[in-house]
């Protein structure tokens, strides 16, 4: 663990374990994850920092836009909206990442 990473590798460690001792699979596991993100009205950085595994485990945008209208009528309107902006930054911010690290490897 790098010293440089040790708050996001923590992160990462925990939701592996949440997955691994809960009782939902691995995609229900993460639409619950990405549910509680949108009631808490968590920052574009939290949706990231769960967008990697959301999608390993089989969760498509499909089921972001059905799980935003399933909690809307419980956490309002604002909130779906900031978590949509949200949602869409970290995709953004994924994305950026993944075409300076093609940049990088093409150098």
């Amino acid at each position: 663990m790098a010293a440089d990473t040790v708050v996001l590798d923590t992160l990462a460690d925990m939701t592996a374990a949440s997955i691994e001792r809960g009782t939902l699979d691995g995609r229900e596991h993460m639409i619950a994850r990405l549910a509680a993100l949108v009631a808490v009205d968590a920052p574009a950085a939290s949706y990231l920092l769960n967008a990697g595994t959301a999608a390993e485990v089989g969760v498509t945008l499909d089921d972001v836009q059905g799980l935003l209208v399933a909690v809307a009528p419980i956490v309002g309107t604002p909130r779906v909206v900031t978590a949509a902006a949200n949602i869409a930054d970290a995709l953004g911010i994924a994305v950026a990442v993944l075409e300076a690290e093609l940049d990088a490897d093409l150098e």
